[in-house]
């Protein structure tokens, strides 16, 4: 699968790193230019491309970037076509990102998102922190192993993306819509427990 990825913190620096690994064709980028994506994050395969060039051409955007960056990012994601998955790992933080007043009166910071950049998406990989995310992953079938919610609006989109949190080293499991994706925001119930595909329901 060719797959863009904005974003080179903890999440999308394993995510580059390990769905590389699993076959995929990554490119990864961030704001400030191929050339500071360090070695590490291009060990198993993934390419260091600038911004735009991470979303051209591709199948799949995973945007590991704060809430705070998806004003400028909005015209590049409106160059995605319209089968296209796009998938975000952000949460939202106040102490880090301001306030934003519509999540601070209670709107679904899923929903607040998908408004932002315009187009449908699906959540997903912000559920697990980084430290599990780094630590955690196994194969499939193996005792343990955590799972990570998915959310989004279209059923399609959904089922890729369960597909690479697979190959990234867990279970996904489909959360349904995104008026659901209140229960893997910091706080909710889904959000950083390490519960396996059992615990997390049905």
């Amino acid at each position: 699968m060719k797959i863009g990825l904005l974003g080179t913190g903890q999440i999308g620096k394993k995510n580059a790193r390990t769905l590389a690994a699993a076959g995929h064709d990554v490119k990864v980028a961030n704001s400030r230019g191929p050339d500071t994506i360090p070695a590490d994050v291009l060990e198993t395969g993934a390419r260091a491309v600038t911004q735009s060039e991470a979303l051209t051409d591709i199948g799949v955007a995973i945007l590991s970037v704060p809430p705070t960056a998806f004003e400028a990012l909005r015209e590049l994601v409106s160059t995605l076509p319209e089968y296209g998955v796009l998938i975000d790992t952000s949460n939202y933080y106040p102490g880090r990102d301001g306030a934003i007043a519509a999540i601070e009166a209670g709107q679904i910071e899923a929903e607040w998102v998908r408004e932002q950049l315009g187009r449908p998406m699906v959540k997903a990989w912000n559920a697990i922190g980084s430290d599990s995310f780094s630590r955690k992953g196994r194969k499939a079938g193996e005792p343990g192993r955590i799972a990570i919610p998915v959310a989004g609006e279209r059923q399609r989109d959904r089922e890729i993306a369960i597909k690479l949190v697979d190959d990234s080293g867990f279970d996904g499991f489909d959360a349904g819509t995104l008026e659901t994706a209140w229960r893997q925001q910091p706080g909710a119930p889904a959000y950083c427990t390490d519960l396996t595909l059992e615990e997390m329901g049905p």
